[in-house]
């Protein structure tokens, strides 16, 4: 049933340091698993957000169904990240510290064909570790061409 989409958030690695990762269900309408499916799904500007308790993530955009009637849903609201109460509380203790944030990294289907999140627990770069990050990537890239040749 699942066919393996999997839609990364290549911005995060770059921009923050992640520190640990959660697997998490989000709660979609009919239209919206339908649309993960066909890879319409974008994570770059998104991020997660405790609102009464619960954690939501915000700015994450899963556009209109192509096959959608008037049941069509909004291109970007607030979805429920679906997480046990040890790990909620384990996020909410860490972003109430100075500088953690927490990030999606990934939208990908299970096996039973459920969509799931990948979000992280991050802290943001400073520009010269973007740096840093961008120097690392140019020496392995050059190293695999240099092993190539």
């Amino acid at each position: 049933m699942a066919s393996g989409i999997s839609i990364k958030n290549k911005r995060a690695y770059f921009e923050y340091h992640i520190l640990d990762t959660y697997t998490a269900g989000i709660k979609l309408l009919g239209t919206e698993i339908k649309s993960i499916r066909e890879g319409k799904a974008d994570i770059n500007d998104a991020f997660c957000t405790f609102i009464d308790g619960q954690l939501y993530v915000r700015n994450m955009q899963i556009a209109e169904y192509s096959h959608g009637s008037f049941y069509n849903h909004e291109a970007k609201r607030d979805r429920i990240l679906l997480l046990n109460k040890k790990e909620l509380a384990k996020l909410k203790i860490n972003i109430e510290e100075k500088g953690f944030t927490i990030i999606p990294l990934k939208i990908f289907t299970s096996e039973r064909g459920f969509a799931k999140l990948e979000i992280g627990l991050a802290q943001g770069k400073k520009i010269y570790d973007k740096r840093e990050t961008l120097k690392d990537r140019d020496a392995k890239l050059e190293m695999s061409r240099a092993m190539k040749r």
